[in-house]
């Protein structure tokens, strides 16, 4: 009966350790590490608007079709931008006649010299600048003339997908307003919004996980840049004084914020369809934090940094380190021993760490005097290199360190 409850008792506390250890991982894989569910596929939209207003003659794209750069997707009626150009044209060969005429008579008077009076000289040649200032102009208004009309040609500036709502045939469109958009291809991009409670752990270049809802396939890019500003809602300017005006805040409980972190494609499969607006969960790559404390989880404590940055070239006397102490095998704790033994043990590690302490010269004959530690446990070698660390050096007359 004893023995049945003994072994009750046992598998209780292994449920209890194991329930504990699932929820620590669980509370930790939520709380701290970096990842979001709320994550989306970008990309940028080109919106399409004419140069020029007209009737739409001519339209060669359908709703969502795939586009090349420079393909034509609609065309605007020409006839009057045709027409234009070709008064313009006119108007240029008038104002060259023109010119031509008031060189040539400037050209004679110059010729006959004392024989015109210099006013006539003077005011031809002022008829000749004049004349050629407006074949000048004339010469711009052909350009224009000619840029309008090819700006009725509309062409897709980029490679990507027209949206869903092509223009008709026989609208009216108005210059500088969007008439259809163009989804760039080769802007497809993921943004991850993370709370910023995680943000400690996000850093540029670290691989990233994206896992598009619906795809079986993960997705592989690495942050590229992390948002510098956010709109702060609780704050305005007012525009009497300038001064800011802060709401106050009454919940007890503040959200996080959550920051946007830009994520570069790498690797896409062949079948995925990129579609912006997807949703994503975005998890950074080997960056998966253990808090324990204050501390993350398998980095070495401040006292054990120190001891390993003291020691690093001071060799003990039996070849090894003063890590090694530390590093003890946790079988090696658990073999039993007499309290003798233990004892030396412990007197041994105590040695072991203060010997590694001082210079080269002192080491050699600190460890040859202090006895080899044998059955000292991990967590008494931790502690004692941590006391170690934490006591002040004192050198004596000789130089070895006290």
């Amino acid at each position: 009966m004893k023995r049945f409850s003994f072994f009750s008792v046992l598998f209780s506390l292994a449920v209890a350790v194991l329930a504990a250890f699932v929820l620590w991982k669980v509370i930790d894989y939520y709380m701290f590490s970096p990842w979001t569910r709320d994550g989306r596929v970008r990309a940028d939209v080109v919106q399409i608007a004419p140069d020029v207003s007209g009737w739409i003659t001519d339209i060669r794209v359908v709703d969502n079709q795939m586009v090349k750069k420079g393909q034509v997707l609609f065309v605007i009626d020409q006839a009057r931008y045709s027409l234009a150009l070709r008064e313009a044209i006119a108007t240029q060969a008038r104002r060259r006649a023109t010119y031509d005429e008031a060189r040539r008579e400037d050209t004679r008077n110059r010729k006959l010299g004392e024989l015109v009076a210099v006013e006539t000289t003077q005011a031809s040649q002022a008829r000749t600048d004049e004349a050629r200032a407006e074949l000048d102009e004339a010469g711009v208004a052909v350009d224009t003339a000619r840029l309008n009309l090819q700006r009725t040609t509309i062409v897709s500036p980029v490679d990507g997908y027209v949206n869903d709502r092509a223009p008709r045939l026989g609208e009216y469109a108005t210059a500088g307003k969007a008439v259809l958009s163009v989804v760039d291809l080769h802007s497809f991009r993921v943004d991850g919004y993370f709370e910023e409670t995680k943000l400690r752990h996000i850093h540029i270049g670290q691989v990233v996980d994206i896992d598009v809802m619906g795809e079986p396939a993960l997705l592989r890019g690495h942050v590229v840049s992390i948002v510098a500003a956010i709109e702060d809602r609780d704050r305005t300017n007012s525009p009497s004084n300038l001064l800011p005006n802060v709401d106050p805040a009454f919940s007890w409980v503040r959200l996080a914020q959550r920051i946007p972190v830009r994520v570069a494609l790498d690797e896409v499969p062949d079948d995925f369809r990129m579609i912006a607006g997807r949703t994503a969960t975005v998890a950074i790559r080997g960056a998966e934090p253990r808090i324990l404390g204050a501390r993350v989880w398998g980095e070495k404590p401040a006292a054990s940094a120190a001891v390993a940055a003291s020691t690093g070239s001071a060799p003990s006397a039996s070849g090894g380190h003063a890590a090694s102490a530390s590093e003890a095998s946790p079988a090696a704790g658990a073999t039993s021993a007499s309290g003798a033994d233990r004892a030396s043990a412990g007197s041994g590690a105590m040695s072991s760490s203060n010997s590694t302490t001082a210079p080269t010269g002192a080491t050699g004959t600190a460890s040859a005097n202090a006895p080899a530690p044998q059955a000292a446990s991990s967590g008494a070698s931790a502690h004692a290199a941590a006391t170690a660390a934490s006591q002040p050096r004192r050198t004596g007359p000789a130089g070895a360190t006290q």
